[in-house]
């Protein structure tokens, strides 16, 4: 009998280095690629806001497709199902007879609770679970450290990273794959079949996919953009520099291996640059906060009540937290980036560091509605990143050493320079 491997895809929507696709491809006959539409990604919040907003899904959707287009051109299809992952396995494992599942680890706690519910399907039904960590750019095993040892302060972590591990070199695109016969493939939906009431009109930052994330980096360190642009600079009047891969980076449209494999030829070519640096540090901050869920979970934040504080917040918005969701603060910068982000899913980071100041320290507004906003409304929204930087700027996490992490006075500064007329 063939051996057939099922691949679960979460947030690796890429054939480049994919290991666990390699090593799928490589022990089995042939593959069945799947992706769940799992429908507690697009419900509300105990906040009242949506777990996924509308540009978000978006780009999910173009990653699907594009996912779809490069595996059709292998010769096979991935199949789309809209449920819950682990209502559906025990089906696919006795329909397909499938040996073994492949998926990559999570770390938030609700993508932590989905991987084991599946485990425990597939347990019943003697099929292995196997799991694989390829959303970092240094893989855990290649730290110099256990996971219990890493540091929890930033500055120690990204130091002896950067001196004793290795950035591992790619996985290649596989030459050829072997489908599992399959008639019905499932259909990509479309916004309105994911709870949306409205569909979007135009582009509103990139669109998604493994080839388009591909294509724009390439063009970002081939042209002068990338060298002659300033980089990223804490001021009112100023953005600077932002590379903008985080949303592929978020959808595992892109490795991050393989942008720190191209900034480096980059580097070979023109010399060490600033914006250079500013993409490689934004790459170990991703790796800092997932690797800190890793570590601790909830115990992360600092606050005894943080479980109650999700599970059941004080469900109606003030009106000073209405104002800063409407870009009607009357701060001139905090609404202009507010405003942005609401139209187009993205602002860089020195802008969510200032807008958060701006209602934790100076509205007065617990950092987790802030947080719970962004992950409805972030285009590029990861668990760990997103709520690993507000819990800095609200000084619960645990990186409190050094202001590395996030400085209070800094940000207050940048606030009061801006032209301001603030309740």
């Amino acid at each position: 009998m063939s051996k057939k491997i099922l691949v679960w895809f979460r947030n690796d929507l890429r054939l480049h280095d994919n290991e666990m696709l390699v090593e799928a491809i490589a022990k089995s006959d042939s593959i069945l690629p799947v992706y769940f539409f799992d429908p507690r990604y697009f419900i509300n919040t105990s906040f009242e806001t949506a777990k996924t907003g509308k540009i978000r899904a978006r780009f999910l959707l173009e990653s699907i497709l594009s996912l779809r287009k490069a595996f059709q051109e292998k010769g096979g299809d991935i199949l789309l199902i809209q449920g819950k992952p682990e209502d559906h396995f025990s089906e696919l494992v006795e329909r397909f007879e499938i040996a073994e599942v492949y998926h990559h680890r999570e770390v938030s706690p609700e993508e932590t609770a989905v991987s084991a519910s599946v485990e425990d399907v597939l347990w019943k039904q003697r099929i292995n679970l196997k799991h694989f960590i390829g959303h970092t750019l240094y893989n855990k095993e290649d730290l110099p450290f256990p996971i219990k040892d890493i540091p929890d302060v930033f500055a120690q972590f990204k130091k002896k990273t950067e001196r004793d591990a290795i950035v591992k070199a790619c996985f290649e695109v596989p030459e050829q794959i072997a489908f599992v016969e399959n008639a019905v493939w499932g259909e990509v939906p479309g916004l309105a079949d994911l709870g949306f009431e409205e569909e979007l009109s135009a582009a509103c930052y990139s669109t998604g996919g493994e080839d388009q994330a591909l294509m724009h980096l390439t063009e970002l360190l081939a042209t002068g953009s990338f060298i002659y642009n300033k980089p990223v600079k804490n001021t009112p009047d100023k953005e600077g520099f932002s590379s903008r891969l985080s949303a592929w980076l978020a959808f595992g449209c892109l490795s991050p291996r393989k942008v720190y494999w191209q900034v480096k030829e980059a580097e070979a070519l023109h010399g060490s640059h600033p914006n250079f640096n500013q993409v490689l540090l934004g790459l170990l901050w991703r790796d800092y906060y997932r690797f800190m869920f890793k570590k601790h979970g909830l115990k992360f934040f600092q606050e005894s009540d943080f479980e109650e504080l999700i599970q059941a917040p004080v469900a109606a918005d003030d009106e000073l937290t209405l104002q800063w969701k409407a870009a009607s603060t009357g701060h001139l910068l905090v609404d202009r980036y507010m405003q942005q982000l609401n139209e187009t899913g993205f602002i860089t980071f020195p802008a969510r560091l200032l807008v958060a100041t701006f209602l934790v320290h100076v509205f007065k507004i617990h950092w987790t509605k802030g947080a719970a906003y962004f992950e409805e409304k972030l285009i590029d929204y990861s668990p760990a990143s997103n709520w690993g930087n507000w819990a800095s700027v609200a000084g619960v996490g645990l990186d409190l050493k050094s202001k590395n992490t996030f400085d209070l006075e800094k940000q207050m500064k940048i606030l009061d320079v801006a032209i301001t007329a603030v309740v």
